[in-house]
């Protein structure tokens, strides 16, 4: 086929679909050119379908691909950010990493060593950010230690869930998708004074559950808050945190209430809707995000693609963000008119 892509200010936009139906052709995410078509990308959008450190219903190692499908509708302007992401930023697809789906602790080692090879800088020192589409949770351990290495500090993080993921094991195993945020505090790479859990609900196992959480820093802003407080004074507390310290930006999509996401291992009722989530992101603009990750898709339980089509606005928005950053990071670069040669 011949693509017909949008270019604005030599970046390669998406597929025109004036010229080619949506519904046609391979599915990159937003229809977004393949990393292997640019140049250089600003922010690069890669899958990781691995699934193998869930505790209940499997299925989000076809998450990416089911997020990828339901973005064919995503446009190049963003109304709610008023902003156009693929003009001010070279956003490119970047598959799949290839993981080993039967030794976690490899496939950790695995997916940090591709986020670093992603993120290098190039010879102006210049590296792409990172949007990871999961994929189950394990994978922000090593997402979060790619981020920290190369922000060269530990980073703040807002992290969208209805569980903790802060216990210790489930079966003697360290590494699980309800394990990644203890590992991270224990290894270093958060900073304990910037991290905050957004949408959390449910039974727990105890008490201590919320204790632990207490003790190694985090902040937590329930679905209840959310609903109580409302999302302006949510988003102004969560910025006051974080202030402008280097932010990774992890979602678990079933921080949504099953209503808008059903596609998902682990649901849980009374979460938040995908209006609050879109909006609480929309608040994030301006802050120095780093990168983000939108996990825990699972496509086998998804009717009328409602959980992937939520998952693609949520990855649309976080895109627009990384490109507000990057635009702005290049601008602070770009020597004035008045500039001495």
């Amino acid at each position: 086929m011949n693509e017909q892509r949008i270019e604005v200010d030599g970046k390669i936009g998406p597929i025109d679909s004036s010229r080619i139906p949506r519904y046609a052709g391979a599915a990159t995410f937003a229809r977004l050119p393949r990393l292997d078509q640019v140049s250089q990308a600003d922010i690069a959008v890669v899958g990781v379908p691995f699934d193998s450190g869930v505790s209940y219903r499997p299925g989000a190692r076809f998450g990416a691909n089911h997020v990828r499908e339901a973005s064919r509708l995503l446009r190049p302007y963003n109304p709610a950010q008023q902003l156009s992401p693929f003009e001010l930023a070279q956003v490119a697809d970047a598959g799949d990493m290839a993981v080993n789906p039967f030794n976690i602790n490899e496939a950790i080692e695995e997916i940090q060593q591709n986020a670093l090879d992603l993120t290098a800088p190039d010879a102006n020192g210049r590296g792409a950010k990172l949007l990871t589409l999961g994929g189950d949770h394990t994978i922000a351990l090593p997402l979060l230690r790619a981020a920290a290495q190369r922000a060269g500090e530990p980073v703040a993080m807002l992290h969208f869930d209805a569980h903790l993921d802060t216990w210790d094991t489930y079966f003697g195993a360290e590494y699980t998708h309800g394990t990644p945020f203890r590992r991270a505090v224990e290894e270093g790479i958060l900073d304990t004074e910037a991290i905050s859990h957004v949408g959390t609900r449910g039974p727990l196992y105890g008490k201590k559950d919320l204790e632990d959480d207490r003790r190694f820093g985090f902040g937590i802003v329930t679905s209840a808050d959310v609903f109580r407080q409302g999302v302006d004074e949510v988003v102004a507390k969560l910025r006051d945190r974080i202030g402008s310290r280097p932010l990774y930006i992890s979602i678990d999509i079933d921080v949504l209430d099953p209503a808008h996401a059903p596609g998902t291992g682990t649901p849980e009722a009374g979460g938040i809707t995908s209006r609050e989530l879109l909006e609480i992101l929309r608040g994030m603009r301006g802050m120095n995000l780093v990168g983000a990750d939108v996990v825990e898709v699972a496509p086998a339980y998804d009717h009328a693609e409602i959980t992937g089509v939520a998952a693609s606005h949520v990855a649309y928005d976080l895109v627009t963000l990384l490109a507000d950053g990057v635009s702005r990071e290049q601008d602070l670069h770009t020597p004035s008119a008045g500039d001495s040669q």
